[in-house]
């Protein structure tokens, strides 16, 4: 139950959206500009990254999202996102991308938790500033989105083809505008 009255059948952050939609808009503005937005990474690594920092916040309605999200720009591939969110040395991805990982995860410990050797590994793989800048703001917006869906306490049901037709959804159309979805 909320801990707050927020409006009904709306799951995770969108009935906090609903709730105030004046900050609404800049969160999903943010989003929109850092998972769909133009960028040297594809979607589908931004929302792994999105994926990854939710699951190591343990915030399920974020990491089942963005996992749908991540899944249906890598045409459906579950398996990699499983991967990433248990074990992302071992996944499917580039050695690019497991760099900017672990940078995440150290935004995800704390800011300052991020280390010059990180960032030095992510750029001798390829990694360019704009892709470590947006590495660690995605982590740093994960990390209060995350805060934000459970510190409310929001409705986080367990629908797997709720979360794939969310999924399918953002990664066509993005953040940028209102959630419809229901339950």
């Amino acid at each position: 139950m909320p801990h707050i009255s927020l409006p009904e059948g709306l799951p995770g952050i969108s009935s906090g959206f609903a709730f105030r939609p004046e900050t609404a808009k800049p969160m999903r503005e943010l989003a929109h500009v850092l998972l769909h937005g133009p960028n040297s990474l594809s979607p589908a690594e931004r929302e792994l990254i999105a994926t990854y920092v939710s699951s190591q916040n343990d915030c399920y309605f974020c990491q089942t999202s963005h996992g749908a999200a991540a899944a249906a720009h890598l045409g459906q591939n579950a398996e990699t996102v499983i991967q990433v969110k248990h074990d992302f040395s071992r996944a499917d991805i580039s050695e690019k991308l497991k760099a900017l990982l672990v940078i995440a995860g150290e935004v995800q410990q704390g800011g300052k938790h991020v280390s010059p050797a990180s960032v030095e590994v992510a750029r001798s793989l390829g990694a360019t500033d704009v892709e470590i800048h947006d590495t660690v703001l995605i982590a740093a917006a994960f990390c209060m989105y995350n805060r934000y869906v459970d510190g409310l306490a929001t409705w986080q049901p367990h629908d797997d083809e709720m979360y794939r037709a969310m999924g399918k959804r953002l990664a066509e159309s993005g953040y940028a505008e209102p959630s419809r979805v229901t339950s």
